[in-house]
């Protein structure tokens, strides 16, 4: 069965206001004031909390202090879980290219670096839990993209075959896990580091998710 398994915070949604607002909230704890900028920093944003702690961290002139960043990890979290879905929006076409693929008889599924209970909660409140036949999370396995394991594991539950399959992301992880798993990866170029997208040299880039049925189709047809 062909399977197009998806990454989710910058892939089929602009998460980065809701991240940022969590980040900030930490700095704001620790007397710091709002050191990110949602305009200026979404692109981090999208690799995660640690990277926005780290960036905060960076702009105090504290980038080596690793132990700040741990200890303040998991209230990172709490404050992302509280209010995740203040301004996260799908992107524009995702659920049509999605209804278009299952037409298709294409299996889908999500391969994520959130933990899997973030994830699920967010999908939910976006009301498109239903739409993919699995979900992976960072904490679903004892490893996380760019390891290969998480996809396979996603492509498995979603009842395909991961050779029959293929990953849409808008990061460098996401071309690697692609790469490890020996599948074609499709980027797309409408996230915040959509101008980053080429020069990863993907086996396709999607500007426009009314165009992912054609990119899948060129991709998986033979397969």
């Amino acid at each position: 069965m062909r399977t197009v398994i998806f990454d989710l915070d910058g892939t089929l949604a602009d998460t980065s206001g809701d991240l940022i607002a969590a980040a900030n909230a930490c700095f704001r704890a620790m007397g710091e004031g709002e050191l990110l900028d949602p305009a200026r920093d979404a692109g981090t944003a999208l690799r995660g909390g640690r990277a926005m702690l780290l960036l905060g961290m960076e702009r105090l002139g504290r980038a080596d202090d690793f132990a700040t960043i741990a200890a303040w990890y998991p209230r990172l979290l709490e404050e992302y879980d509280a209010a995740l879905h203040h301004t996260t929006v799908l992107y524009p076409g995702a659920v049509e290219a999605i209804g278009a693929l299952q037409g298709a008889d294409i299996r889908t599924g999500v391969c994520t670096n959130k933990p899997e209970r973030l994830a699920h909660k967010l999908l939910v409140a976006l009301g498109v839990r239903d739409l993919f036949g699995s979900l992976v999370g960072a904490d679903t396995l004892p490893v996380r993209k760019p390891d290969a394991a998480p996809y396979r594991a996603s492509v498995e539950r979603a009842g395909g075959a991961v050779a029959r399959s293929l990953l849409v992301g808008d990061s460098v992880t996401d071309r690697e896990t692609a790469r490890a798993a020996g599948v074609p990866s499709v980027l797309v170029t409408f996230g915040p580091s959509g101008d980053d997208m080429a020069a990863l040299a993907p086996e396709h880039l999607l500007d426009d998710y009314a165009d992912l049925p054609g990119v899948v189709e060129l991709a998986l047809g033979g397969r």
